[in-house]
């Protein structure tokens, strides 16, 4: 387990809990480690690579986009031969790149993966068995009927006891996707909590007037940048289209507020909501 913060961790303990058979050794920083050890998440830490992957069937890379990028030439050297490596990356297209340019066939395996599962605060005591379930976990390449490869087998049959659904798609599209129903959603977040942060006089008002509708809208603002930052590096395109698209919405909102054009736009995202309500 690479990184072992709320995604590592949350992945080591339900592996833990739903393959108890399996030995899972974390890499990270020194503090990071004792807390995950304290969490019960992993059985053993080390801060040096090679210590935690030489002996690995399979790794699991639960870090920043611009550290994993950073670390596959050297994860594909030192991994076994019959590892699979995987990783949680939110962009995927700059990681699948850097993955095909140092893993070959007599390597170990890679298999892009983004489990669609998180929470705004980060870290290990965030950390939770069940976070993936319920949830879609994407994986990149090109799935009909069962995999050829074992070791890919092998992962997506734990990745079904962890109670996630996979799904099968390629970079452009997980990145085009991913920034629509993830990255975007973070971004108008963090502009509303600016609109009603400079809107906020020295009475208090109007956050002293909130209640649960605006902290259930800002909940996203409490990711921290340090989480973030790459995912928007690596995926700005997209997110610029996204971006795009959401400030013309808003035009359009704008305009209709003096008529009642807008109940068709609420009946349309009733609509919407439904339907990702029903997916759950």
């Amino acid at each position: 387990m690479l990184g072992t913060g709320l995604i590592g961790g949350s992945f080591a303990l339900a592996v833990r809990k739903y393959s108890p058979d399996s030995v899972v050794i974390g890499w990270d920083r020194e503090p990071v480690l004792r807390r995950a050890l304290g969490r019960g998440a992993i059985e053993e830490g080390f801060s040096d690579l090679v210590a935690a992957v030489s002996q690995a069937d399979l790794i699991y890379v639960a870090l920043p986009v611009g550290h994993t990028i950073e670390l596959l030439p050297e994860i594909a050297k030192l991994a076994p031969p019959g590892a699979l490596v995987t990783d949680s990356s939110s962009t995927k297209r700059s990681v699948c790149t850097a993955a095909s340019e140092h893993f070959s066939p007599n390597r170990a395996c890679f298999l892009g993966g983004h489990p669609m599962a998180g929470k705004e605060i980060s870290g290990i005591a965030a950390a939770d068995a069940e976070l993936f379930r319920g949830s879609k976990y994407a994986f990149i390449g090109k799935f009909a009927g069962e995999p050829r490869d074992e070791r890919v087998a092998n992962f997506l049959a734990l990745v079904a006891k962890l109670g996630a659904d996979p799904v099968w798609l390629d970079a452009e599209a997980h990145d085009r996707a991913a920034a629509i129903v993830s990255h975007l959603p973070q971004l108008l977040a963090i502009a509303l909590a600016g609109v009603v942060r400079d809107q906020t006089d020295e009475t208090g008002l109007p956050v002293t007037l909130a209640g649960r509708g605006l902290r259930d809208a800002l909940r996203l603002a409490g990711s921290p940048y340090s989480v973030w930052r790459d995912i928007i590096l690596t995926n700005s395109d997209n997110l610029d289209r996204a971006l795009g698209q959401l400030i013309q919405s808003l035009e359009q909102l704008r305009g209709d507020l003096r008529t009642r054009a807008l109940e068709e736009e609420f009946a349309a995202a009733g609509e919407l909501y439904k339907i990702l309500r029903d997916l759950q």
